[in-house]
């Protein structure tokens, strides 16, 4: 009886040695999934938990703290995710699930989370403030165009700006506007297009997905245009599609056609502003006309033009005027000098020139004692501070107890005040008044005092 018993196992054995099997399986140790998350929990203590699932078929997964911790996104329920991880068994519920080690959205999820991410970044730093973006010029005579040399994007433009203002003239930079070599491209294309004198740049490419327009989301390329001291207009993509460059830029428009029209003026444009100022310079000729044959006419009647002699009755007045002041000034200053003369001769110093001497010379005797017995009663305080510091120091010197006998124990340059602080066969050095020994501990005892 009791060995038929031995051969059934209990469920914990079963279900342990399940989960070594798994564990054990060099294909089940590393493992990439791809599904969809649903049952999403969130646990308290920071685990996640939820279910994988595709069209047909469904897994357990877990996901621990230290491990949710490297997570760029928060996971939520109908999210399609890549799944990096390994399949074990938990024993305690007898299921296999998947022990999550990384995870990532899948697609286009991660692009969306970069480009999120680096648009919060460059919006903090004040890249996008309307307060840098520099105005486009109204009558441009010089555009530089950074785009494919072939494609819709460089004929729209150009065709537009012939068509709307023929007369400015266009320089194409030139780049890749797709793939990985793209945005270094493009950042050396605008700074080449900042050596030229240009009035705007026309940066941008025609349509795409988010992953043919994605180096106009780099941040090199961002930083270049914000660099620019040439304003630019971006003209990346259709009209819903909305990149970094768009936000960095000066003006964003639309699409490549858009930017043209944004650029440069159109003819009609042009011509009602010549009209414009044919009309006020029209205003301006016939009122200033009428300005000057009014004045005219009031020379004309003037008394002056009628009457000549009176003008030069006027200023032989004004001349008598004039010159009776001058006679006027000149004898007030006469007199003034003659007064100040006189005080000049009555002054003492004239009349006793040794006085003003004498003066000085008796302040400076005086002042000499002063000095001297300020010094002397200066250095007498001084000497008598010294003495009280130097009996203070003498008091306070430690080596003052060698003269009394005592001595002062030490190791390695550290006084000992307590015998705890040696051992026996430990080299001590024992300072006298004159000379110093250095001693091997034979001997320990202790003395309380």
């Amino acid at each position: 009886m009791i060995g038929t018993e031995e051969k059934y196992l209990s469920i914990s054995d079963l279900n342990e040695y399940i989960k070594v099997m798994f564990d054990e399986n060099s294909f089940l140790r590393k493992i990439y999934l791809k599904g969809e998350i649903s049952n999403f929990k969130n646990h308290t203590r920071g685990h996640l938990y939820f279910t994988l699932k595709d069209e047909t078929s469904r897994i357990s997964a877990v996901m621990f703290y230290n491990k949710a911790l490297s997570l760029k996104f928060k996971p939520e329920d109908g999210m399609n995710v890549l799944i990096e991880g390994r399949i074990s068994c938990y024993p305690a519920q007898g299921t296999y699930q998947i022990y999550v080690d990384s995870m990532e959205m899948d697609g286009l999820g991660n692009l969306y989370i970069e480009y999120e991410k680096l648009k919060k970044k460059l919006a903090s730093e004040g890249l996008f403030d309307v307060k840098f973006k520099k105005p486009i010029p109204k009558y441009p005579k010089k555009i530089g165009i950074i785009t494919a040399s072939t494609g819709a994007a460089i004929r729209d433009i150009l065709s537009t700006i012939k068509r709307r203002y023929p007369i400015c003239e266009t320089i194409l930079f030139p780049s890749l506007v797709q793939g990985a070599s793209a945005a270094p491209e493009i950042v050396k294309q605008i700074r080449r297009a900042n050596e030229f004198d240009l009035d705007v740049i026309i940066c941008g490419r025609g349509g795409g997905s988010i992953e043919d327009l994605w180096a106009f989301n780099e941040e090199m390329v961002a930083r270049a245009i914000f660099e620019s001291k040439i304003p630019i207009i971006s003209a990346v993509g259709h009209e819903v599609d909305f990149t970094i460059a768009d936000f960095v830029a000066d003006l964003r428009a639309p699409t490549p056609t858009g930017a043209a029209e944004m650029a440069v003026p159109t003819k009609y444009d042009i011509e009602c502003l010549l009209k414009e100022k044919q009309s006020r310079l029209n205003t301006l000729i016939k009122n200033n006309l009428k300005t000057k044959t009014e004045k005219i006419k009031s020379l004309k009647a003037s008394f002056v033009l009628k009457n000549p002699m009176t003008l030069y009755e006027l200023k032989e007045q004004k001349l008598d005027t004039l010159i009776d002041g001058l006679n006027k000034g000149m004898q007030k200053k006469l007199e003034e000098y003659e007064n100040r003369l006189n005080t000049i001769k009555h002054n003492v110093v004239l009349k006793r020139p040794l006085a003003s001497f004498e003066i000085t010379k008796k302040n400076l005797e005086n002042n000499q004692v002063k000095m001297n017995q300020f010094i002397k009663r200066y250095i007498e305080k001084k000497e008598h501070e010294m003495k009280l510091l130097a009996n203070t120091l003498k008091l306070v010197n430690p080596l003052n107890i060698l003269d009394k006998g005592y001595s002062l124990v030490a190791k390695d340059n550290k006084i000992i005040k307590d015998s705890d602080e040696i051992e026996i066969e430990d080299t001590i050095q024992i300072k006298l008044k004159k000379g110093e020994l250095t001693a091997i501990v034979k001997e320990k005892k202790e003395w309380k005092i």
